[in-house]
């Protein structure tokens, strides 16, 4: 388990230019964020996720790169190995591969993927994430299973990162998903704004499932998925609150109720309520900023919270 706090910026690229979105990205990059992501959907006004990815780990230095998460249907697992291995390589070992089960299928449908039952999606991602990992460790693989087959497949060049890449797993099926992200995840990537009493019952759940599988739990870290909004003042986070309301059409209290656990408040007070989390165990918080994302924002966090946890 990775005890450092990483703080990673969680884009969601809709309806975005590339140059505003690779504004966002540069910036998160220059300030020290450990990480960014993307989503993969396909029947949306969004960049897609991979190509995206890609060009952006050319324009940048530092900062990780994170799917979240691909859909495991929209790409053979063969193909995905290769696609992951060559990224980390011209990205120096900067990739993490964030997949899962699929979402609610309405992308898929409309694409003209098939959208099998739960319990089939995630045997397939767990076939998936095998074979991957396979490929990755160099060697020629042959695999028959249900619903994959390889017969001497090759990934060369391998990853860079040593063993390979993080795993991340999405989704928050208790019976099928995190039995998945046991057996084959170093990540786990849940729902939005999870209190501390949500996250422990998680845990024991995985830590259970690790433990049916032969695997230390220690291995699997569980990340915080947060909403975030923050002000260098009380009157800003009210200003902040005030504008998003208005922008998704309902009053400030209803606003605000509906946010429920998020981080909201001053630096100080975000800071507060991060340390609960990282009091607890957690300690790479996916960041979703008001968006479009505003680069004072950005700077805002990195300069006035992340000290207190990262040293910068």
């Amino acid at each position: 388990m990775n005890e450092r706090v990483r703080f990673a910026v969680r884009i969601h690229q809709g309806g975005l230019s590339y140059d505003d979105l690779r504004r966002v990205w540069l910036e998160a990059d220059r300030l020290g964020y450990y990480a960014a992501s993307l989503y993969d959907l396909l029947n949306a006004p969004t960049l897609e996720c991979w190509t995206t990815l890609s060009v952006l780990a050319a324009e940048s230095e530092r900062i990780r790169l994170v799917p979240l998460v691909l859909a495991n249907g929209y790409r053979h697992p063969a193909v995905l190995a290769r696609m992951v291995s060559t990224l980390d390589v011209i990205s120096a070992g900067r990739v993490e591969l964030g997949i899962g089960a699929g979402g609610d299928g309405e992308d898929h449908r409309s694409s003209g993927i098939s959208f099998p039952s739960t319990r089939v999606r995630i045997e397939m991602l767990e076939e998936t994430v095998a074979l991957i990992t396979a490929l990755w460790s160099g060697g020629r693989v042959s695999f028959e299973g249900r619903y994959y087959r390889l017969d001497g497949a090759v990934c060369d060049p391998a990853p860079v990162q040593r063993p390979r890449p993080p795993v991340l797993i999405g989704g928050h099926g208790e019976r099928y998903l995190m039995r998945a992200l046991a057996r084959h995840g170093d990540i786990a990537n849940m729902r939005f704004d999870m209190d501390l009493e949500q996250h422990d019952r998680a845990r024991r759940i995985i830590d259970q499932h690790c433990l049916e599988a032969g695997r230390d739990p220690a291995e699997v870290d569980v990340s915080h998925n947060a909403t975030i909004i923050v002000g260098e003042y009380p009157e800003e986070v009210d200003e902040r609150l005030r504008r998003e309301a208005d922008l998704k059409g309902v009053s400030v209290d209803l606003y605000r109720a509906s946010l429920g656990n998020a981080v909201i408040g001053t630096p100080e007070q975000c800071t507060a309520q991060i340390r609960r989390y990282v009091d607890a165990g957690i300690n790479y918080f996916f960041l979703l900023f008001p968006q479009p994302i505003e680069l004072r924002d950005l700077r805002l966090f990195a300069a006035r919270v992340m000290p207190h946890f990262t040293g910068a």
